[in-house]
C-alpha cells in the first residue's frame, strides 16, 4: 500500500520542498494528497492545484491542514508530513503534528532551540511516532559503507575526523538583493542563531557521527560574520574532542568562493583512513599505512549490506542527491509500516541507525535524537565562540 503524506511549505521558488517532492515519489512508497506550501493562501492553493491534488487538500494554511487531516477517515489522511518550511517554523509545525497523531519527516536543522529540540523527541517517543530528519547524505551507498569499515575496525582505531563543508553561493550579500534562500537562511529570526551551522555545519555534525559512532565532548568554535553588511555567521571552524579523547575538526563555510557543494569527510585511524567526497559520492578512497590507495567504487567492492540495499543503478551509472534522499524516504516507509501506519507503536524514536550484518535490521534513518543532537552542537558552538574557550557540548536526554 503507497503511504500518504502531505507537506507544509515547498511553494513557489523553494528549492528543497521538489527535491523532498521527487525523492519521496522515486520508489512509489509516497503519494502527496495534502500541503499548505505557502503562507500566502493563495499562494498555497495554486501549488497544489500544479501539483495535482484535490482543491479540499490544498489548504491556506498549515493550521487548517493539520486540524483538518486529522479528522479524515483514516483510509484517506495523510500518514505523515513533510515540513520543509524556514527554521524557525520547524517547532510548531512538527509539535502540532505529532500532537494530531501522524508522523513527521523534517528537513533540518530540526529547530533553532536545545528546548524545542528536546521537547519534540519528548513528544515523539511518548506517541511512538516516528520522525525523520533529512540528514541526507547518509543516504548514500558509499557512506554506508564508510560507516561499515569503521564500525567493523577495517582502519584500526579512529584517531582523527576531519569534515568540511564549503560553498560560495553567500559569497556576496544576496539577501539584500532579494535572493529568497538567501534571505530568510541569513535572518537570525528565520535561520537560526547561526546561519551558517545550522544550514550546512549541521550535515557536517551528524555524517561524523553516523559514520564513526562518536559523539562530541568537547568543542572550541571560531564563528565569522565575513561579507560586509550581513547580520549572519557565514565561516566556521570548530575544533572537537570525541568519545576517547578522539580529535577532530570541522570547517564550514558558505564564503568560500567559487566552490559549489563540497562536503567532504575523512577518518584516520591507527592502521589506515577512508576519505569520502559529496561532489564524487561513488567513490570512497581507503587510506593504507604505506601510503597506497584503494578505491572502491560504488556497486563494486562495497562489503555493507546496508550499502547495497541503497545502491539502486550497476555500477558506473551515477547516483547522487536525489537517490540518497529517495534512500531516506524508503527507509521511514518501512519504519510507518512497522508501526501499523498510525502513532500505535511500540519502543523508543531513537532508532535511526542499523546494524550492518543484523538479520532483520532497523530502519537506517536520522532521528529526532539525532536532529536534537545537531541543535545541542550549534548551542555549544555558539557558547564557546562568545567565552572565546572550549566548552562542555551537551547532548539531547
Amino acid at each position: 500500500m503507497t503511504l500518504r503524506y502531505g507537506m507544509v511549505g515547498g511553494g513557489p521558488e523553494a528549492f528543497i520542498g521538489p527535491v523532498h517532492r521527487m525523492a519521496a515519489a522515486l520508489d512509489g512508497e509516497w503519494r502527496l494528497c495534502a500541503g499548505a506550501f505557502s503562507a500566502d493562501a493563495e499562494k498555497s492553493r495554486h501549488t497544489g492545484a500544479q501539483l495535482g491534488l484535490a482543491a479540499d487538500r490544498a489548504y491556506g494554511s498549515w493550521q487548517e491542514m493539520a486540524r483538518r487531516e486529522a479528522t479524515l477517515p483514516e483510509d484517506e489522511r495523510i500518514h505523515a508530513v513533510a515540513i520543509v518550511t524556514p527554521n524557525h517554523l520547524h517547532h510548531a509545525v512538527a509539535r502540532t503534528f505529532l500532537e494530531r497523531g501522524i508522523h513527521v519527516v523534517c528537513d533540518k536543522p530540526l529547530v533553532v532551540t536545545v528546548e524545542e529540540a528536546d521537547e519534540l523527541c519528548r513528544l515523539a517517543a511518548s506517541a511512538g511516532l516516528v520522525f525523520a530528519v533529512t540528514y541526507n547524505y547518509s543516504g548514500y551507498p558509499l557512506v554506508r559503507e564508510a560507516r561499515a569499515r569503521v564500525r567493523d575496525g577495517a582502519i584500526g582505531q579512529v584517531r582523527k575526523v576531519v569534515v568540511e563543508y564549503s560553498q560560495g553561493w553567500l559569497a556576496e550579500l544576496l539577501e539584500a538583493e532579494g535572493h529568497k534562500q538567501a534571505e530568510w537562511r541569513a535572518d537570525p529570526t528565520r535561520g537560526g542563531p547561526s546561519a551558517v551551522l545550522g544550514d550546512i555545519g549541521s550535515h557536517g555534525h551528524h555524517l561524523l557521527r553516523y559514520v564513526t559512532g562518536l559523539e562530541v565532548r568537547r568543542l572550541f568554535a571560531d564563528l565569522g560574520t565575513v561579507v560586509d553588511g550581513r547580520t549572519a555567521h557565514d565561516d566556521a571552524a570548530v575544533l572537537l574532542e570525541l568519545d576517547g579523547g578522539v580529535r577532530g575538526v570541522l570547517m564550514a563555510s558558505q564564503i568560500a568562493t567559487g566552490e559549489r557543494n563540497h562536503l567532504r569527510l575523512r577518518v584516520y585511524g591507527s592502521e589506515g583512513g577512508l576519505d569520502w567526497s559529496q561532489e564524487e559520492p561513488n567513490r570512497l578512497r581507503l587510506l593504507r599505512a604505506d601510503g597506497s590507495v584503494e578505491v572502491v567504487h560504488r556497486a563494486a567492492g562495497t562489503r555493507a549490506p546496508a550499502a547495497a540495499a541503497a545502491t539502486r543503478l550497476p555500477g558506473g551509472h551515477p547516483e547522487g542527491f536525489v537517490e540518497a534522499f529517495a534512500n531516506l524516504y524508503r527507509e521511514v516507509a518501512r519504519a510507518v509500516r512497522a508501526r501499523g501506519h498510525s502513532g500505535a507503536g511500540s519502543g523508543p524514536e531513537d532508532r535511526g541507525s542499523s546494524d550492518d550484518g543484523d538479520e532483520d535490521p532497523q530502519p537506517d534513518f536520522p532521528t529526532v535524537r539525532d536532529g536534537a543532537h545537531g541543535i545541542h552542537f550549534i548551542d555549544a558552538a555558539i557558547r564557546s565562540h562568545r567565552s572565546g574557550g572550549w566548552v562542555e557540548a551537551s547532548h539531547p536526554p
